[in-house]
């Protein structure tokens, strides 16, 4: 829901610490002159002005739940200044979701208003985007699949509850792993601290980052808990890595 979270009378929703200020959980990918985002948020138009982006070459989507989505409409300025439409990547199950939730810009009818460029491309296994090998990592989310992804010695696995162990296979060796934490307390669909501490242990990453991460967190206090290689992440964060 963000941070400070509507109508909430909490401290960390209350803090004077920037880092307590976190919009819905997303990534930009820049390498080879490229900008691929990971989820449109509902706060994507203002993310993508803050991080000054002037293109936009693909979108690859994590899940269908409206936190991750909801900011596809906010492409077309993108669309209009690149002169057409924008590759984005699902799961056969998120892209169903996407052509209903957003139908309106998959109808054959005549309309006077702009619309969203989109080129859909189902994600069934590994695949390359700009010359990166993109490696798709199968979590699940509660009972719904998820991605995360992979690309080169970093990993992006926000909202869920449990990998098998053949995804834990491809995150091996990172140099960042980048994975949900919601909270504390257990919680049926996502990750917590404790899960999350444990999963880095057995993936040995050189740098965790804790996203998704609900006003149960306060930035200052949750990282004076933590080990010296995890970290909450925060809006704006720059992190590099290479990319074969």
């Amino acid at each position: 829901m963000g941070v400070p979270t509507l109508a909430c009378p909490c401290a960390v929703c209350h803090s004077s610490d920037p880092h307590d200020s976190r919009t819905r959980p997303s990534l930009l990918i820049q390498f080879s002159g490229r900008n691929v985002v990971i989820d449109t948020t509902p706060d994507f138009r203002a993310q993508a002005l803050r991080a000054g982006i002037s293109r936009l070459d693909a979108v690859l989507f994590t899940h269908a739940h409206a936190d991750h989505i909801m900011g596809l409409d906010d492409i077309r300025p993108f669309n209009l200044k690149q002169g057409g439409a924008v590759p984005v990547y699902g799961s056969a199950g998120t892209l169903a979701v996407l052509k209903r939730v957003f139908a309106y810009i998959f109808e054959d009818v005549a309309t006077e208003s702009t619309l969203p460029g989109v080129e859909l491309h189902e994600i069934d296994g590994p695949f390359e985007l700009f010359g990166a090998r993109i490696l798709p990592i199968p979590a699940l989310h509660g009972k719904n699949p998820v991605l995360g992804f992979r690309i080169g010695d970093a990993a992006y696995l926000t909202d869920f509850s449990s990998v098998p162990d053949s995804s834990k296979e491809l995150m091996t060796g990172l140099d960042h792993l980048i994975l949900d934490a919601l909270r504390y307390v257990p919680h049926p669909m996502h990750s917590n601290v404790e899960q999350s501490l444990k999963l880095v242990e057995e993936l040995r990453p050189r740098k965790a980052w804790f996203t998704h991460i609900c006003h149960d967190l306060g930035h200052e206090e949750a990282n004076s808990r933590l080990p010296e290689n995890v970290r909450l992440s925060y809006d704006g964060l720059v992190l590099e890595s290479k990319i074969p």
